[in-house]
């Protein structure tokens, strides 16, 4: 089945906020100080777990836990730029293709990865041990947009939900 994807309009970049290049360094940065955040860190069975971090002025950092099988849905970050450092462990994420079909990439930790404002994935920890990770938003998250594919393989927002999270209730 081949799927395709509807990205219009695409959200635009908010003056004044950091990009991508910024927001990796910031996430870099602290996934290398486990004093921040290894304190911190919780699992739950339930789903993933999160706190927020401190950050500067107008980004959002969150100290994010994953179990084995735990993951997100497909969503996209609206009008916020992002990076997620893995300060342990392993996860895998998808982009759709131009087709639309879920192509996975594996990070370890150390490995970053970004999100530009509008671009879709999914995060999954794939693996059999647990992982933490550290993520950056800027400007702070306000709105998400989750996808789901159509019986006739295209790719349309699902829901659209307002918050400050990294994860919202379905």
């Amino acid at each position: 089945m081949t799927m395709s994807i509807d990205l219009s309009p695409r959200p635009t970049v908010v003056e004044g906020s950091l990009g991508v290049e910024e927001l990796t360094a910031l996430t870099r940065s602290i996934a290398a100080r486990p004093e921040l955040w290894k304190p911190l860190v919780q699992f739950q069975d339930s789903g993933r777990w999160w706190t927020r971090l401190e950050a500067p002025d107008g980004v959002d950092v969150w100290l994010l836990t994953w179990l084995p099988s735990q993951g997100t849905e497909l969503h996209d970050h609206g009008s916020s730029a992002a990076a997620f450092t893995i300060a342990a462990g392993t996860l895998t994420e998808f982009r759709p293709d131009a087709q639309g079909t879920p192509v996975p990439r594996e990070f370890a930790t150390g490995l970053t990865q970004t999100v530009d404002p509008g671009d879709l994935h999914d995060v999954l920890n794939g693996g059999t041990e647990p992982a933490v990770s550290i993520h950056a938003y800027s400007p702070p998250l306000t709105r998400m947009t989750y996808w789901a594919t159509t019986d006739d393989g295209r790719l349309v927002p699902a829901r659209t939900v307002d918050t400050d999270e990294p994860e919202t209730d379905k």
